[in-house]
C-alpha cells in the first residue's frame, strides 16, 4: 500500500475524490471507524492543502474490501493486513493431510442437521454466500470460522477432515499430526482418540494468530514455554501471556489470540471437551 500523501488543491474538488463524510455514508460506516483504519495503517487516504482526507474510488473499493473481510470473515486487524497482504486470499486456511473435500463434508453435515444456508451461516455468524463460497471449495475459511461451524455442527474441526483416527495412548514426535495454517502457525496433535481432553502444541510465528474470534462450549487451559501471547476474550479483556505464564477461561466467551512479538509463540493449548 503506498505510503506516499498526495496533495489536492482545494480550489475545486475533483469528482474522483469523496469526502470522509461521503465515503462513511456510501460504505454504511461511521467517520471514526474510517481515521481507525487508518491509525492502525490499513489506508493512507489522500490529503487537500488543508488537510482533509480524500478518498479515491480505487481507496474506495479497498475499504470496501476492509469491510467485508471485518463484518462477513469476522477478521481482527492483524488479519486483515494478512488478507490484503495476500492480494485478496482473506483468512488463514488450514493445510491438512489429502482425504475428502472440506466443502462436501460441511455440506453433508449441514443438511444431515436439516440446516438451511442461510439458518447455518446466521448461526456461525458468517453471511450465506460466504458459506456457500465453502461450501463449493471456492473460499477458504479461517481458524475462528471452522471453530464457529463446528459449534454450529456439534462437531469438532478434525471431524471435518475424517480425523482423529484410532486411539494410542504413546506417541512419539514423529508420530504426531501436525496442521498448519496460511499464517504459519503450527498446531501439533499430542494425543490421538482421546475422548474429552484435548491437549496441543502451538507455535505462533510473529504477526499470526486465529484471524478472528470464536467461541465454544467447554473450558480452555494455556501454558506459555516461550515467547508471548495475546488473547483478548469478549473484545472486554485482553490478556499478554509470557513464558511461565498459565492461563485459564471458559470457552464460551469469544476468544481471539495473536503473536505480537518478533519472536515465535510456543504453548501447550489444552480445551475440553474436544472442540478442534
Amino acid at each position: 500500500m503506498p505510503k506516499r500523501t498526495q496533495q489536492i488543491s482545494e480550489s475545486g474538488l475533483p469528482p474522483r475524490y469523496l469526502t470522509v463524510g461521503q465515503t462513511a455514508r456510501i460504505l454504511g460506516i461511521s467517520a471514526s471507524t474510517l481515521r481507525l483504519w487508518e491509525n492502525v495503517g490499513l489506508i493512507n487516504p489522500a490529503r487537500s492543502a488543508g488537510r482533509y482526507r480524500l478518498y479515491n474510488h480505487e481507496l474506495l473499493s479497498l475499504l470496501k474490501r476492509i469491510k467485508y473481510l471485518r463484518d462477513v470473515r469476522k477478521l481482527s486487524v492483524p488479519g486483515i493486513k494478512k488478507a490484503l497482504n495476500r492480494n485478496g486470499a482473506p483468512g488463514a486456511s488450514i493445510d491438512f493431510p489429502k482425504g475428502p473435500a472440506l466443502g462436501p463434508r460441511l455440506r453433508k453435515m449441514r443438511k444431515d442437521l436439516n440446516l438451511g444456508v442461510v439458518e447455518a451461516a446466521r448461526r456461525a455468524g458468517i453471511s450465506p454466500g460466504f458459506l456457500s463460497a465453502i461450501e463449493l471449495s471456492k473460499a477458504n475459511a479461517s481458524v475462528a470460522t471452522l471453530h464457529r461451524l463446528a459449534a454450529t455442527y456439534n462437531s469438532t474441526v478434525l471431524e471435518f477432515f475424517g480425523f482423529p483416527g484410532h486411539a494410542r495412548r504413546l506417541l512419539r514426535p514423529g508420530q504426531r499430526r501436525v496442521l498448519r495454517t496460511d499464517s504459519g502457525v503450527d498446531i501439533e496433535l499430542l494425543s490421538i482418540g482421546n475422548k474429552m481432553l484435548e491437549p496441543m502444541l502451538f507455535r505462533v510465528p510473529p504477526s499470526a494468530g486465529s484471524d478472528g474470534s470464536y467461541s465454544h462450549a467447554g473450558e480452555e487451559f494455556i501454558y506459555m514455554m516461550k515467547g508471548t501471547l495475546e488473547i483478548w476474550l469478549g473484545e472486554l479483556e485482553c490478556h499478554t501471556l509470557r513464558e511461565g505464564d498459565s492461563f485459564w477461561f471458559e470457552s464460551n466467551v469469544g476468544h481471539r489470540w495473536f503473536n505480537p512479538s518478533d519472536e515465535d509463540a510456543i504453548l501447550i493449548w489444552i480445551n475440553t471437551p474436544l472442540t478442534f
